[in-house]
């Protein structure tokens, strides 16, 4: 590779996929299907239908259509952000003295600062087009719920947010971004829904979880008529929708000859990685090409690494389906001194059936390390990055040093998934020197992965 690579790649508008793939249609071994908790058996459309928006529920079930067409009105939102830059990360090269040629794909171009929007906007979309009067979410760090705050502002739709505990805390600003954009917002588990009281008397003075905003997410939007519930992550359909980032990936890589020798990506619930690697992923299927594809997710809570493959509820009040997947058990909850976001207990059933077969790796990282990756990377390369991006960032930075031991000319692309401005109070801590590594022992896994439920035969 030379130098006459840009520092920044962009496609053109028109360049901008029309398409999200399916990259389940590929797949030689397609995820275990979704289970009705109470009879053990598949889950159907009309089964769905009453949590998800209907087009929604059959894009979630879709096992065999490679490529969905992405609807015009979602593609003219798309444009206000899309396509969004392939980065040469050439500073980042020279601090390191690496050989290795870094790039990586840059989601932070929208207000939401995150992925997240791509698939916001489509999810609201299927919600406005069904007639709904609105929806309802959990967040975590807060960027799925300011990305659907701002998709539902732009359809006219009602979005009500449960936010985990200790990110409502420490994110006052990401919390006001969501006011803004004309979202309620609620610290969970809250004292306004039977599975919040349920989790609060169980677990008193809890900070909270994903899995616990999920359930009373689920509860608001069974519980009022015209409301769906939506998800920013781990299921298919919204894999599908971020696969828009990893098309976009390969065009622009494929536009200047450049072939990815490997691909990293943070690992929380799966959408951000598994929208990246999907078209990669995709040849690796299908024997045109081969790709090392690393998932990185973090030590306090590392499903992949430490997890179980299992069927599980994907919730801690155990109202969702059951997916089969790589799981902590849905009882699990991160340390409070957990900094980032990636704090689902489980990983979605699409990456954890390709980490199963042996097409992905997978490695967790301490935060420490990952906000000391972060810091280098905010000097050099002038973007301060999200915790959960930083992951990556982490891993990246650590096959580039390999590479500078070895003198091999290596292709890294790591997914950027989004900006830090709002996770201001960890880089505080980091900087304060009040930041510390926490790592679950075995009996704490081994307590939360008991539960895991009987499956009806």
């Amino acid at each position: 590779m030379n130098k006459e690579i840009p520092y920044k790649i962009y496609l053109e508008e028109n360049e901008m996929p029309k398409e999200w793939y399916n990259v389940r249609a590929d797949m030689k071994t397609k995820p275990a299907p979704l289970l009705n908790p109470g009879t053990g058996k598949p889950l159907s459309v009309e089964e769905l239908s009453p949590i998800f928006c209907e087009e929604l529920a059959k894009q979630e079930l879709d096992d065999n259509t490679a490529y969905i067409a992405i609807p015009e009105e979602i593609r003219e939102f798309y444009r206000m952000y899309r396509p969004a830059p392939l980065v040469r990360a050439y500073c980042l090269e020279k601090k390191l003295g690496t050989p290795a040629h870094i790039y990586y794909k840059f989601e932070g171009n929208n207000t939401s600062g995150s992925h997240k929007l791509n698939s916001a906007i489509a999810q609201a979309y299927y919600a406005k087009k069904q007639g709904l009067k609105g929806v309802t979410t959990e967040t975590g760090a807060g960027q799925w719920g300011t990305a659907l705050s701002m998709a539902c502002s732009y359809f006219g739709l009602d979005c009500q947010v449960y936010m985990v505990k200790v990110s409502y805390e420490q994110k006052p600003f990401r919390r006001e971004v969501m006011r803004t954009y004309g979202a309620s917002v609620t610290p969970s588990p809250s004292m306004n829904t039977n599975v919040g009281r349920k989790i609060n008397e169980e677990f008193p003075g809890t900070t909270g979880s994903l899995g616990c905003a999920i359930s009373e997410a689920v509860e608001a939007a069974t519980s009022q008529e015209g409301y769906r519930y939506v998800l920013g992550s781990v299921l298919s359909q919204v894999l599908l929708h971020q696969s828009i980032i990893g098309l976009e990936t390969k065009a622009a890589l494929d536009k200047y000859g450049i072939k990815a020798d490997m691909i990293i990506g943070c690992a929380g619930g799966g959408s951000n990685l598994g929208g990246l690697i999907s078209p990669f992923v995709g040849e690796k299927l299908r024997g045109e090409a081969d790709y090392r594809i690393i998932a990185v997710e973090p030590a306090s809570c590392p499903s992949l690494t430490r997890g179980k493959f299992a069927y599980d509820f994907c919730d801690t009040g155990k109202v969702c389906p059951l997916a089969k997947m790589y799981t902590l058990g849905s009882g699990f909850i991160p340390s409070a001194n957990h900094a980032g976001g990636l704090r689902y207990h489980g990983m979605s059933s699409i990456v954890s059936q390709l980490y199963d077969d042996g097409l992905i790796e997978a490695r967790s990282v301490e935060q420490t390390a990952v906000f000391e990756a972060a810091e280098m990377f905010a000097r050099v390369e002038g973007i301060l990055p999200a915790p959960e991006s930083s992951h990556a960032i982490r891993v990246a930075i650590d096959e580039a040093l390999k590479c500078k031991e070895t003198g091999e000319e290596k292709n890294i692309v790591f997914g950027l998934t989004g900006t830090g401005y709002f996770d201001l109070v960890a880089y505080e801590k980091y900087n304060n020197k009040e930041m510390s590594d926490y790592i679950p022992t075995d009996e704490d896994l081994a307590k939360s992965l008991a539960a895991l439920p009987v499956i009806p035969q």
